[in-house]
C-alpha cells in the first residue's frame, strides 16, 4: 500500500509544478522534497508519471520552476557525494533524484534556448540556502556540479562499491577517499576481484544512465563534419577536473571484459535468477564508447611526449582516451581481447536445449569498443594480430554481417563489421592467419565447405553481395578491398570460395553491369588484382582457382574484347537477365546451407531504425601502401593511383545478370524479374545524369590487368586439353592433380608489387561513427525510453 500512497504522491507533486504559474521559491523545502524525499519510485515510475508534454509546458510556461527543480535535484546528488549517503533515505534521496534529471534532461537539450542552461552559474533568485554547493565549488556551473557528483556517488562505500572500513561507527570520508582502491572489478592494472552485489551494480546503473543522459546532447544537434566542436559534458568529465577519471576508466573497462554471461554454466539460469551484472555492462559499455568518441580536438593518435605541447592549445586532453591509448601490458591486452571475444562468440552459442543460454543484445557497442581499442592503441592492434585470437573476433564479425544481411534495420552494423575488417586487412599478419582452417562450424547459412578462415570470408562476402538488400551496394568496393588486401597470403582456397570469385567476376563484368554506372568497373578491377595477387604469389597451392580460371576463361576473353563503340553499349544496356521467375533466393540456398542455421531475415514491420549519414568512398577511407621487399609498407601518393581511384560518387550497383546460367554451382542465388527491376531503376535514377561513351570505356578497360591471367590460360590451357585427350580424363581431381604438380615459374610477368589499401579515418567517418553510436544507444535504451518522442537531430528515426 505504501508504495502505492508514494506514486499518488509523487504524481500530485507533477500536477502542482505543472499548475502553478507563479515560481515556487527555492526555499520551500516542503514542496520540492515531495519530489524525492519521501517516495520510493522506481525509474520506470518516473517516467510514467511525468509526461512528456507536462514537462514541455513547464519548460514554456513556468520556466524558473523547471530550473530550480533541475538545480534542487542536483543540490541533493552534491550533498550525497559529500556526505557519503550514511543512510537509507539519503540513499533513496540521491536515487530519486538521479531517475528525475534523467526523465528531465533530454527536454532541456532539445530547446537550443535550455541547453546553456546547466552551463550557467544559478541565477540569484534561487540562491537562498544554498552555500553547499556554492562555497566548495566556488559557484561552478551546475553540469560541473552534477558531473563531479556523479563521479563521487560511482565510488561511495555501501552505496556503489564496497566499504573498507568495518566498525559500528566508521564512517569513510569522501573527500580523502582513494578511489583506485575501490575499482569495480579485477583486470587491466587491478588485481582484486570485490564479492558481487546486486544493489551496488543497481545503483551503479543508474547513475551510469544519468552520465550517459548528460551526454546525449549531441543527440540533439544536427550532424557535422566539424570534428573541433566537442561535447562539453563529455570534454569535462573526461578532464584532470575529474579526480576518479582513472578508476572509472578501468571499472567501466574491467566490468565488461570480465563479464561473462553464461555464469556457472548451468542451463536456464538466467530464468532462474536476474542478472543485475548485464544492465550495469550495457550501460558502461556505453559511456565507454560515448567518451572515447572525443579525443579532445586532437587527431586519433595516442599522444607522444613532442605532442603535449600541441595539445594543450588543441583543447583539453580526453583522460579516457588517454589511458586507453598506454595500456601496453600483454596480459591486460589478452584480458581485453578474450573478454571481447567471449562477449561477441556468446550469441552464436549453440546448445541441445532451445534458449538455455543467455544471448546477450550488446554487440554492437563491444565492436565500437572493438574498434576504438585498434584505433587509439597500435599495440593493442598487433597484439591482436601476433596469434589466431584474431579469428575468434572474425568468425563473431562474419556472423552478424551474415546474419543481418536482409535486414535493413541492421545496416549500421553490417557497416561496422566491414570497417573492422577492412582496418584489420591492412595489415600482412591478419592475411596470414586467415589460412588457418576453419572447423568451428557456427551455424550460418552458408553453403557448406572444408577449408581456411579465407574461404568463409570468401564465402559470407560472396552471400552479402548477392543476397544482401539494396542498400549494402556502397560496401561493395570496401568487400573486395579486404579480399585484395589479404590475398597476396591465402595459400589455398576450397574450390567453393574459388567458384564464388568466379561467380562475382562474371556478375560483375557483364557489359549491362559496367555501362549502368561511372564506378562498377572499379569492382572488376579489384577482383582481377585479386587474382593476380595470388597467381604471382601463391600460386602452388591454389590449384582450385587456377582449375576455375581455366574453367571459366571465356569471362576474361569477353573483358578483353569488350565492345565500345556507341552501338554496343547500347545493346548492353538493353539485355535483360533471362533468368527463370521459378527460382526464388530461398529455394536455391535451403539445401546447401549449414546445420541449424536459420536463413537470414528482412526487419520485423514496425521496427525502429536510425538513419545513417553516407560513408565516404573506398579512396577517401583508404591510403594505398606498397609492401617493400624486407615487408615493409611505404606509402603511395595519391596523384599516382589512377587505376582504381574513385570519384566521390559512390553508389555501386548490386551483382548483375551473367550472359547464361549454365555452369554455376547450384547454390549461387538468382534475382527474379521484379527484383533485378527494382534495382535496375534504382541504379537508372542515382545516375541519370550520366550516360557512357565509347571514350570513357576505352580509358579504364586498357587499364584491365589482364596479362598476368591471359598469359597462365595461354600456357596452362593447352597442357590441360591435351592430357585430357592423351589420358581420356574426364575427373577433376586428376585435372587438379596435375595443376597441383604443376609451375609457372619464368613464364609470367614479373611480379608486381604487393599494394595495400589500409583504412584512413576522415571527417565524414569520425561523422558516420558519431551517427551510428548515437542512434544504437539510442534503440537500446527503450526501458525507460530516455530519448523516446523527444527532437532529435542528429538522426532521423524510422519505422520499417
Amino acid at each position: 500500500m505504501g508504495s502505492t500512497d508514494s506514486k499518488l504522491n509523487f504524481r500530485k507533486a507533477v500536477i502542482q509544478l505543472t499548475t502553478k504559474t507563479q515560481p515556487v521559491e527555492a526555499t520551500d523545502d516542503a514542496f520540492w522534497d515531495q519530489f524525492w524525499a519521501d517516495t520510493t519510485t522506481t525509474v520506470q515510475d518516473v517516467f510514467a508519471l511525468v509526461p512528456a508534454a507536462e514537462i514541455r509546458a513547464v519548460r514554456e510556461e513556468s520556466p524558473s520552476n523547471l530550473a530550480t527543480l533541475c538545480y534542487k535535484a542536483v543540490e541533493k546528488l552534491v550533498q550525497g557525494a559529500e556526505s557519503g549517503c550514511p543512510t537509507e533515505r539519503e540513499k533513496q534521496v540521491v536515487l530519486n533524484c538521479t531517475r528525475i534529471l534523467s526523465r528531465i534532461l533530454p527536454y532541456i537539450f532539445e530547446d537550443q534556448d535550455w541547453r546553456g542552461f546547466f552551463w550557467s552559474t544559478v541565477p540569484g533568485a534561487g540562491r537562498a540556502g544554498t552555500d553547499e554547493l556554492d562555497d566548495d565549488d566556488g559557484a561552478r556551473p551546475l553540469a560541473e556540479s552534477l558531473l563531479l557528483a556523479i563521479a563521487d556517488l560511482l565510488f561511495c562505500p555501501d552505496f556503489t562499491v564496497h566499504s573498507h572500513r568495518r566498525g559500528p561507527d566508521s564512517v569513510e570520508n569522501m573527500q580523502s577517499i582513494d578511489s583506485c582502491e575501490y575499482i569495480w572489478e579485477a583486470g587491466v592494472g587491478f588485481a582484486q576481484s570485490p564479492p558481487l552485489n546486486y544493489i551496488h551494480d543497481l545503483n551503479r546503473a543508474e547513475l551510469l544512465r544519468l552520465l550517459l543522459t548528460c551526454f546525449s546532447e549531441a543527440m540533439y544537434l544536427p550532424s557535422s563534419t566539424d570534428n573541433s566542436v566537442l561535447n562539453p559534458w563529455v570534454t569535462f568529465f573526461c578532464s584532470t577536473e575529474n579526480r576518479h577519471a582513472l578508476p572509472l576508466f578501468t571499472s567501466l573497462l574491467n566490468v565488461v571484459c570480465a563479464y561473462d554471461p553464461v555464469g556457472y554454466g548451468i542451463p536456464y539460469n538466467h530464468l532462474l535468477f536476474s542478472d543485475y551484472r548485464e544492465q550495469l555492462v550495457e550501460q558502461a559499455v556505453q559511456i565507454l564508447i560515448v567518451t572515447l568518441e572525443h579525443d579532445g580536438g586532437v587527431s586519433h593518435r595516442p599522444p607522444s611526449p613532442s605532442s603535449i605541447e600541441e595539445q594543450e592549445t588543441a583543447g583539453p586532453e580526453n583522460l579516457f582516451v588517454n589511458y586507453l591509448s598506454r595500456i601496453h601490458r600483454e596480459e591486460d591486452y589478452d584480458f581485453v581481447l578474450k573478454g571481447l571475444a567471449r562477449l561477441l562468440t556468446n550469441p552464436l552459442t549453440q546448445t541441445y536445449l532451445p534458449n538455455s543460454t543467455k544471448k546477450i543484445q550488446f554487440h554492437q557497442e563491444l565492436l565500437v569498443l572493438f574498434w576504438k581499442l585498434c584505433d587509439f592503441n597500435k599495440k593493442f592492434l598487433f597484439f591482436v594480430l601476433k596469434s589466431s585470437d584474431v579469428l575468434d573476433i572474425l568468425v563473431p564479425i562474419l556472423f552478424y554481417l551474415n546474419d543481418a544481411r536482409a535486414d535493413q534495420s541492421r545496416v549500421g552494423l553490417m557497416h561496422i563489421g566491414v570497417f573492422i575488417l577492412l582496418l584489420l586487412s591492412g595489415e600482412r599478419n591478419f592475411g596470414v592467419r586467415l589460412n588457418k582452417p576453419y572447423s568451428v562450424h557456427v551455424p550460418m547459412d552458408i553453403p557448406v565447405f572444408t577449408g581456411t578462415h579465407a574461404d568463409l570470408l570468401i564465402v559470407v562476402f560472396h552471400k552479402i553481395i548477392t543476397t544482401g538488400h539494396q542498400r549494402l551496394q556502397p560496401l561493395f568496393d570496401c568487400l573486395l578491398t579486404i579480399v585484395v588486401n589479404v590475398s597476396p597470403y591465402l595459400k589455398s582456397l576450397s574450390m567453393v570460395a574459388a567458384n564464388k570469385l568466379l561467380h562475382l567476376l562474371e556478375a560483375f563484368s557483364t557489359t549491362w553491369f559496367l555501362f549502368s554506372v561511372a564506378q562498377n568497373h572499379h569492382l572488376v578491377f579489384f577482383l582481377l588484382e585479386a587474382f593476380n595477387n595470388i597467381i604471382q604469389y601463391q600460386f602452388d597451392g591454389n590449384c582450385n582457382l587456377v582449375y576455375a580460371i581455366i574453367r571459366k576463361r571465356n569471362i576474361f576473353h569477353q573483358m578483353a574484347n569488350l565492345p565500345s563503340d556507341c552501338a554496343s553499349i547500347q545493346k548492353g544496356l538493353q539485355r535483360k537477365r533471362k533468368s527463370p521467375d521459378v527460382i526464388s533466393r530461398t529455394s536455391s540456398q535451403e539445401t546447401v546451407s549449414m546445420e541449424g542455421s536459420h536463413p537470414a531475415v528482412p526487419a520485423e514491420p514496425g521496427t525502429l531504425k536510425t538513419s545513417l549519414v553516407a560513408i565516404p568512398a573506398i579512396d577517401k577511407l583508404t591510403e594505398k601502401s606498397q609492401v617493400s621487399e624486407d615487408g615493409t609498407m611505404v606509402s603511395v601518393p595519391k596523384a599516382g593511383a589512377t587505376q582504381t581511384a574513385h570519384s566521390d560518387q559512390s553508389a555501386v550497383a548490386g551483382t548483375s545478370d551473367t550472359e547464361s546460367n549454365s555452369g554455376r554451382d547450384n547454390e549461387d542465388v538468382f534475382y527474379t524479374e521484379a527484383e533485378m527491376e527494382r534495382r535496375r531503376f534504382s541504379i537508372a535514377s542515382s545516375t541519370s545524369s550520366w550516360a557512357p561513351t565509347p571514350e570513357w570505356v576505352l580509358s579504364w578497360k586498357s587499364k584491365l590487368p589482364l596479362q598476368t591471367i591471359m598469359r597462365l590460360l595461354q600456357v596452362l590451357v593447352p597442357q590441360v586439353e591435351k592430357i585430357c585427350i592423351d589420358k581420356g580424363l574426364t575427373d577433376e581431381s586428376e585435372i587438379l592433380k596435375f595443376l597441383q604438380h604443376g609451375t609457372l615459374v619464368g613464364l609470367l610477368p614479373v611480379p608486381h608489387p604487393i599494394l595495400i589499401r589500409k583504412y584512413q579515418a576522415n571527417a565524414g567517418t569520425a561523422m558516420w561513427f558519431r551517427t551510428y553510436m548515437w542512434g544504437v544507444v539510442y534503440l537500446r535504451n527503450v526501458d525507460p525510453p530516455i530519448w523516446y518522442d523527444t527532437d532529435v537531430r542528429l538522426f532521423e528515426i524510422q519505422r520499417m
